[in-house]
């Protein structure tokens, strides 16, 4: 990837406003990409790992890319907004924008916060960026905002440009997407987005030009889309529990309709993380304010089903430990809410975990990378340091994150550590009948008692974490 730029232009130079995932990520990217970045945000801590090298959260394949792009000098950070506003001629916002408390809007206090800190220091032509998933209509009180608050008032213009990480992903993601929006008001903007993706333009990635609103719901279709797919396949579940059918051979028989594909059409425990449930929830929020809100009301059901998915497995926990939890020792194997990644945000195992420990299981929790996560969000529950820590002498083994140090483990090893061979296979991860043949009662969601292994439909994209050379 090169920065060179056309007509002898210097490249433009980047500021990322806020450093958590989607910011970190973008700023490492940028840099490695050949631009000047900095990298900005209000915590301090969070700055001095990102300074010395280190990344404040799990993600394959960023600390390298981290170390790289320091080395080169190009990237810095702090956390002072006056050096952003004189440094940056392209500002990138990457903050939060967390479920709102006692409501299901998206809180927007950190996106008017950033803008805000930065259209008030901002005295020369430069373009703001939002790419932060926030609700429909936002860019376009924003941008009104920016213009009131600045000395450049009508000059100073804002774009949106929507991200689209996967964690596990993300450096993969940002360097090859396999899509760019650019919502803009002005063919100058534009072309200052071209600019500063000239290297990703130069692959010829796609690109959608846009109009802000419409920049702004690509993404929170996207994600209401995605979710809605997996729960579907839950919704079948549900089905195939009542009435016998095995769901996994009807996920494998619709994945073979082209019309329907088989990617994220896989039954298990169901989505969390801190994007789709917060994000579908927001949508369906702002659809409500405008008016439409029975045209996605759909997305209440959506986020039933998920959610009905966890109930469900310990159900099927309860029914393998003989009817009653009370003093059932339990191995719950994952928090984080898919594998590759330390985030617990609405994170379905953990969920589950502190469900079992509510009916008086005696949990043992381990995950590779979430357990201290995890600690901060439930410290009531009992977190160990490897596997056979979490199963020994357990009664039923529950895989909750399909980590592939789970997928991967012998039967028979697990069989010696275990009191009872009982496992819940949550994630349909598990080949049921390796299990079944030494001797394990085996349970998965959405499938009879007595399951054989269905190989579900399988994409690398969806399997092997950002290792990007």
């Amino acid at each position: 990837m090169s920065t060179s730029q056309h007509n002898d232009q210097p490249a433009p130079r980047v500021t990322v406003i806020g450093t958590g995932y989607l910011g970190a990520t973008h700023a490492v990217c940028m840099a490695i990409m050949g631009f000047e970045v900095l990298g900005v945000d209000v915590d301090q801590r969070k700055i001095d790992l990102l300074s010395a090298g280190e990344v404040p959260f799990f993600e394959p394949g960023l600390p390298e890319k981290l170390q790289e792009a320091l080395a080169t000098g190009r990237l810095r950070f702090s956390t002072d907004f006056d050096e952003a506003a004189a440094f940056g001629d392209v500002h990138f916002v990457c903050v939060g924008t967390p479920q709102a408390p006692n409501s299901s809007a998206a809180d927007l206090k950190y996106v008017d916060a950033a803008f805000t800190a930065l259209a008030t220091r901002i005295d020369r032509k430069v373009l703001l960026v939002g790419k932060s998933t926030v609700p429909i209509g936002t860019a376009a009180r924003i941008t009104s905002m920016v213009q009131s608050l600045s000395p450049l008032g009508t000059e100073l213009e804002l774009a949106w440009n929507p991200e689209f990480l996967r964690e596990g992903f993300a450096v993969q993601d940002t360097l090859f997407p396999d899509r760019l929006v650019f919502g803009v008001s002005s063919s100058w903007a534009e072309q200052q987005l071209r600019r500063v993706f000239k290297p990703i333009l130069d692959l010829e990635t796609p690109v959608i030009v846009a109009d802000l609103a419409t920049s702004e719901l690509v993404k929170v279709a996207a994600n209401s889309f995605l979710a809605t797919k997996i729960s579907f396949i839950n919704a079948m579940a549900e089905i195939c529990e009542a009435t016998g059918a095995d769901v996994n051979q009807l996920a494998k028989a619709l994945s073979l309709d082209d019309r329907i594909g088989g990617r994220f059409l896989k039954p298990g425990l169901g989505f969390g993380g801190g994007c789709l449930p917060k994000d579908i929830r927001a949508f369906k929020h702002r659809a409500e304010e405008l008016g439409v809100g029975q045209a996605v009301s759909f997305l209440g059901e959506v986020d039933s089903i998920n959610n009905r998915r966890r109930v469900r497995t310990v159900d099927l926990i309860r029914e393998l430990a003989g009817g009653s939890l009370a003093g059932v020792r339990v191995a719950a194997l994952g928090a984080a809410f898919k594998p590759n990644s330390d985030d617990v945000r609405d994170a379905p195992a953990l969920d589950v975990a502190r469900l079992l420990y509510l009916e008086g299981a005696i949990v043992s929790v381990y995950d590779p990378q979430a357990n201290e996560n995890a600690h901060r969000a439930y410290p009531d529950l009992n977190y160990v340091d490897s596997m056979a820590e979490a199963v020994d002498k357990a009664d039923v083994v529950a895989l909750l994150t399909e980590w592939s140090e789970f997928r991967n483990a012998d039967p028979d090893a697990l069989g010696a550590l275990v009191r009872h061979r009982r496992i819940l296979d949550g994630r349909h991860a598990l080949n049921a009948n390796d299990y079944t043949s030494k001797g394990w009662q085996y349970r998965a969601l959405g499938r009879p008692a007595q399951a054989a292994t269905v190989e579900l439909a399988f994409d690398v994209r969806d399997e092997t974490p950002s290792l990007v050379v």
